[in-house]
C-alpha cells in the first residue's frame, strides 16, 4: 500500500526558510511524480511544485518560481521542497501527492485512480 508522509512544516518569519519533506513507501513502480499542493483557508487548492520520476524535469507555479526548489533523493524515496524568501501568502497546509500519472506535473489535476495523498503539513509565515 502506497504511503506518503509529509514533514517539516512550521512557523517562519517573512523572508525566512523552511524545508518540507515527502517520504514515500509501498509504491510498485519507480515511474511516479511527486507534486506539492497547498490550500490556504478559504481558498482553492493549488499546485505548487512537481518533479517527474528519476531525474526528470521540475515544475513550479509562477508565485514560487525563484523562491522554492524541489528535489528528489531516490535512494531515500524522499522529495524535498526548499522554501526560501517566504511570504505571508505562502501560509497554507501543504500536501504531498504521489502520482503514477506523471502528466500531473503539466495539468495539476489529481485523479483518485493514480494518486496518493499525504496528510498535510501546516506552514505559517508571519509578517
Amino acid at each position: 500500500q502506497v504511503q506518503v508522509v509529509e514533514s517539516g512544516g512550521g512557523l517562519a518569519q517573512s523572508g525566512g526558510s523552511l524545508r518540507l519533506s515527502c517520504a514515500a513507501s509501498g509504491f510498485t513502480s519507480d515511474a511516479y511524480a511527486i507534486a506539492w499542493f497547498r490550500q490556504a483557508p478559504g481558498k482553492e487548492r493549488e499546485g505548487v511544485s512537481c518533479i517527474s520520476s528519476s531525474t526528470g524535469p521540475t515544475y513550479y507555479t509562477d508565485s514560487v518560481k525563484g523562491r522554492f526548489t524541489i528535489s528528489r533523493e531516490n535512494a531515500e524515496n524522499t522529495v524535498y521542497l526548499q522554501m526560501n524568501s517566504l511570504r505571508p501568502e505562502d501560509t497554507a497546509v501543504y500536501y504531498c501527492l504521489l502520482s503514477y500519472a506523471e502528466r500531473i506535473c503539466l495539468h495539476w489535476s489529481p485523479s483518485p485512480e493514480y494518486d496518493y495523498w499525504g496528510q498535510g503539513t501546516q506552514v505559517t509565515v508571519s509578517s
